[in-house]
């Protein structure tokens, strides 16, 4: 009773706001700059044009705020969207207080953000949270900077003031000058948390809340590091990134799309399950089909749906390995799980109908799936753990018609993060899909 009420206030409290306007809000997206600065936007105006609506037009009203606005059906009736960008964490709380039908995050909810929004949603849930695209959280230095590639410890290391100057890391002498988004973006969450860990941030860094003005500062301070998501480059210099024992890597449409960046994060938009605006879920549906992953692709991020490309890095493995992968091609999709289980996470649920529909377009070729893992006991049972990850993969395909030709498990080999951090070990724990001829 009381979970009802709470969602007819907030139900009210987002009428309330539309019918003040003669136009219609016909839904309202709160939370990230990462996404609200272009890419939210860029898929409103697509969802609307899907729609058959004209004249569709965005306009910056204060600083991260956007409206976009159209002409939709017979009687051409204006409508609007509106777009605060003010940081994931604006999000959940517009979404909480029915302000914002959609929070944009570009990271997953916090435990207190689930907790609060928990009588109204469940935000783990496939129905509330929707994986939209793939972002890489870019290290940038100035372009004449000779550092071309740093660790994770490295990088916490030099924003939590430990290391102060270039020559420690055998660069040019000057004083590391430190750029970085402000304590409500998400991109600051993200970073905190794949970098920092519990360490603080050196109370020297300047702050900011939009990624493309941090960018074009550092891209001016021969001195400067910043971090900001992959469009928002510009003319910084980007790096490559390691970490524990992993291969250095910069973030590619393969590196990224797979999560095997070692600074790879998700970028999501999250709903009210059981949301009874009537534009809400077919937004979300066109977001998630492939018209609206190209608009992703277009806005600089990396795209869901699923290619081919020729594979890099796999010299150190397993002659065995290599003989199952010669003259195949690697697909643009890693299957993880939720933690301190073997269900798929939501992505992975996902990307089962991605995969399935790929595999009809090339009826040909077949696919083999190869599960690796985290450092265990006995090397014995870390491979054993990434076999039967590739196992619950091909079960859920097998459901849907599809029979990969071989499962491999390959153990802790071929890390992609460090093991000293849960969140490394989740990220190892991955199923790689490959796409071969041979029959």
């Amino acid at each position: 009773m009381l979970k009802n009420l709470i969602l007819l206030l907030s139900l009210f409290s987002h009428w309330l706001h539309a019918d003040l306007n003669p136009q219609a809000n016909i839904f309202a997206i709160h939370g990230s700059n990462t996404i609200g600065a272009s890419l939210a936007p860029a898929l409103v105006s697509g969802y609307l044009a899907s729609l058959g609506a004209k004249n569709i037009e965005s306009h910056s009203k204060l600083e991260n705020e956007s409206l976009t606005l159209a002409k939709l059906g017979q009687y051409e009736q204006v409508i609007k969207v509106n777009i605060n960008a003010h940081g994931s964490g604006t999000g959940f709380r517009g979404l909480k207080e029915g302000l914002a039908d959609i929070a944009a995050a570009s990271r997953p909810a916090k435990q207190k953000e689930i907790d609060s929004l928990s009588i109204m949603t469940d935000l783990n849930s496939e129905k509330s949270e929707h994986i939209i695209g793939i972002d890489g959280l870019a290290i940038i230095l100035h372009p004449n900077n000779p550092i071309n590639e740093l660790t994770v410890e490295q990088i916490a290391q030099i924003f939590t003031g430990k290391i102060s100057n270039w020559s420690e890391l055998g660069g040019r002498r000057g004083e590391i000058s430190l750029y970085s988004r402000d304590h409500k973006s998400g991109t600051w969450d993200s970073f905190k948390r794949m970098v920092l860990g519990k360490s603080e941030l050196a109370d020297n860094a300047l702050r900011f809340e939009a990624n493309d003005e941090l960018s074009d500062h550092v891209s001016r301070d021969v001195n400067g590091i910043g971090f900001v998501g992959l469009p928002s480059v510009r003319k910084a210099k980007m790096i490559a990134v390691s970490d524990g024992f992993s291969k250095a890597l910069k973030p590619t449409q393969l590196t990224i799309s797979t999560e095997d960046y070692a600074l790879s994060r998700r970028l999501y938009f999250y709903t009210l399950h059981n949301s009874v605006n009537p534009h809400v879920d077919p937004f979300i549906q066109f977001v998630l089909s492939p018209e609206g992953q190209e608009i992703v692709a277009e806005s600089g991020f990396i795209a869901q749906n699923i290619e081919a490309v020729e594979p890099v890095g796999y010299s150190d493995l397993p002659a065995d390995f290599q003989q199952l992968t010669d003259d195949s091609q690697r697909l643009t999709v890693n299957f993880r799980f939720k933690q301190g289980s073997a269900k798929l996470d939501n992505r992975g649920l996902r990307d089962i109908k991605r995969l399935v529909k790929f595999s009809h377009e090339h009826g040909n070729k077949k696919l083999v799936l190869i599960g690796f893992g985290d450092q265990k006991k006995t090397q014995q049972r870390s491979q054993l753990l990434s076999k039967l990850r590739a196992m619950a993969v091909r079960r859920e395909l097998v459901k849907q018609g599809i029979y990969p030709k071989y499962s491999h498990g390959y153990g802790d080999q071929l890390p992609v993060a460090s093991n000293l951090r849960e969140e490394g070990r989740l990220k190892n724990r991955r199923v790689e899909v490959w796409l071969t001829s041979y029959e």
